[in-house]
């Protein structure tokens, strides 16, 4: 049985949790399994990873792949399942189109139980310190979904659960009825944050996932509620801030942009890190902080992300990123 694990924001090692979505596919297991060892090496406790990754880069149009490697993994080192906490999703697997409008598995009790027992044993461990819901599902009473979850939880199997991708008010409607039902609540949110901040009501810019941002409303929620946090994904916009050759998101074409790329660039000189660094260090010393996934595909990529999060910005810096919009 698990307990409640700590915050990537808590403790000495590095304040950020490790994404290991192509992990199997894109990412051959020997070198998954090298930048595994190194990040624990480091002090890094944290992984991330979903039942669904990565089906669009699996021939058989299936996730599973990243857990399974992580499972290789964990049965070749079985002291390491002590020293790592564990987050895996459920919800966004690919189904036959019929179950549900978006062809996903969706957030059914008997699906969340099901998948569950399946992402175990491809990551030959008995808990999950962290359960993500993977996106809303609005075709499921939310109160099942709920349910679902804090079963897992009470049993022991789930150290604690959060939602990804879904709109503030559902987050906090979850919380509510948990709540008022003697259930288990959530306590963290997975969304896209970066340095940059898109324009308002654009909703083409990532993975069709409309509410998967976080805004300033979910800042002032997580100011008023210490007690949960937000991860975001993709805080490196892929490598678009240290690779001029790649295009930042037509989502962030505005004239704050421009702004803070100045900001950001004149900040990475002063310290001699790449900007993509900074961007993770900013985010890790805001207030609220934000947990940073990071995806790496390289053991430099990974020692760069390590150098980044194990330090403070000086507060000369920080003040200085967080002026410009």
């Amino acid at each position: 049985m698990t307990t409640t694990a700590p915050s990537p924001l808590a403790g000495p090692g590095p304040r950020m949790v490790l994404g290991i979505m192509q992990f199997g596919t894109t990412i051959p297991e020997a070198t998954g399994c090298a930048l595994l060892d190194r990040f624990v090496e480091a002090g890094g406790t944290w992984l991330d990873t979903a039942n669904c990754y990565s089906f669009w880069s699996s021939p058989t149009g299936h996730g599973g792949q990243s857990e399974t490697a992580l499972g290789h993994w964990l049965a070749g080192h079985p002291d390491r399942r002590q020293a790592v906490r564990i987050a895996t999703k459920v919800g966004c697997e690919l189904v036959a189109p019929e179950v549900n409008p978006a062809g996903n598995e969706g957030l059914g009790g008997a699906v969340i139980r099901q998948a569950f027992a399946d992402s175990l044993t491809r990551m030959c461990t008995d808990y999950v310190d962290l359960y993500w819901a993977h996106r809303d599902d609005r075709a499921v009473p939310q109160l099942e979904t709920i349910e679902a979850f804090s079963s897992l939880v009470t049993s022991g199997q789930v150290g604690r659960w959060g939602y990804s991708n879904a709109p503030l008010w559902r987050y906090e409607r979850a919380r509510g009825l948990a709540e008022a039902g003697g259930l288990v609540a959530p306590t963290a949110m997975q969304l896209k944050h970066t340095y940059l901040q898109p324009r308002p009501l654009v909703r083409d810019h990532i993975h069709d996932h409309r509410f998967g941002w976080v805004t300033d409303e979910v800042m002032d929620y997580l100011q008023a509620n210490p007690a949960h946090e937000a991860w975001a994904y993709t805080p490196q916009l892929a490598g678009a801030y240290n690779n001029p050759n790649k295009a930042i998101p037509e989502a962030f074409e505005h004239p704050g942009t421009t702004r803070r790329l100045a900001v950001l660039a004149k900040v990475a000189g002063a310290l001699g890190w790449r900007p993509g660094q900074v961007v993770l260090a900013w985010m890790v010393g805001s207030d609220p902080a934000v947990v940073p996934i990071v995806g790496v595909s390289s053991l430099p990529q990974l020692e760069e992300a390590l150098v980044a999060t194990s330090q403070p910005l000086p507060a000369e810096f920080q003040a200085a990123l967080d002026a410009p919009w």
